[in-house]
């Protein structure tokens, strides 16, 4: 039998353990809410402000959901709709949409907002900074693209902000989720997003309709 000693030594180790794994989450949580107070993620980053490519002039902004127009709100919902609602239908999840629209208008919620010179909106991504497995994140729910404008490297460019605004803000990851059914997916893997590991297993494609991925923070990881 096991000395008394080791049962009290291992007993202080977890409970040690415990109190790391406490204190991870504090100050995961307290990078998150620091993130979550700033005015303008974008502010910082003037360079990015502004989207110039084969006569198309896009500006941009981020808002938290709270601070946007009712029609803003509505047009948001609308092209998620457009966009996304066969590719949800023809998989596991199925179409909600007031579940939908119940995350996408969440208070939690930050949108980056492209529009045309003329004021015409043509693009979003809904993200919020988060903790995601323990971890602090910045965590891309839609990124989202008016048919004119799509494959003209504006997505990649939205992407782009979005991580700088991450990793600006010492979150360790960008994470996303994509449908297996969406042909678009391939897109961020182009952007060297991997495999997260907390994606479920590749199984059954039906009970399974989709996978995580991530961006890790090198910076961070340097300073580790």
């Amino acid at each position: 039998m096991p000395r008394k000693e080791d049962k009290s030594s291992k007993s202080k180790e977890k409970r040690q353990k415990r109190k790391e794994e406490q204190m991870k989450i504090k100050l995961a949580q307290e990078k998150v809410d620091i993130a979550n107070r700033l005015e303008d993620p974008l502010a910082t980053f003037p360079a990015f402000q502004t989207f110039i490519k084969d006569g198309l002039l896009v500006q941009f902004q981020t808002k938290k959901v709270t601070d946007l127009d009712e029609s803003v709100r509505e047009w948001i919902f609308d092209l998620t709709k457009r966009n996304m609602k066969e590719k949800y239908e023809t998989c596991s999840w199925g179409w909600n949409e007031k579940k939908k629209k119940e995350e996408m208008m969440d208070e939690r919620a930050w949108y980056l907002i492209a529009k045309t010179d003329a004021n015409d909106f043509i693009g979003f991504s809904h993200f919020r900074f988060d903790i995601d497995e323990g971890l602090e994140v910045l965590y891309c729910y839609e990124l989202q693209l008016e048919t004119i404008v799509q494959k003209r490297g504006l997505g990649k460019f939205m992407m782009q902000i979005i991580e700088l605004i991450a990793f600006k803000n010492d979150m360790k990851k960008v994470v996303l989720t994509v449908l297996k059914n969406n042909p678009n997916s391939g897109f961020f893997k182009k952007m060297n997003y991997k495999l997260d590991e907390s994606s479920p297993e590749d199984s059954d494609y039906e009970t399974i309709p989709y996978e995580i991925l991530s961006k890790l923070n090198k910076k961070l990881l340097s300073n580790d």
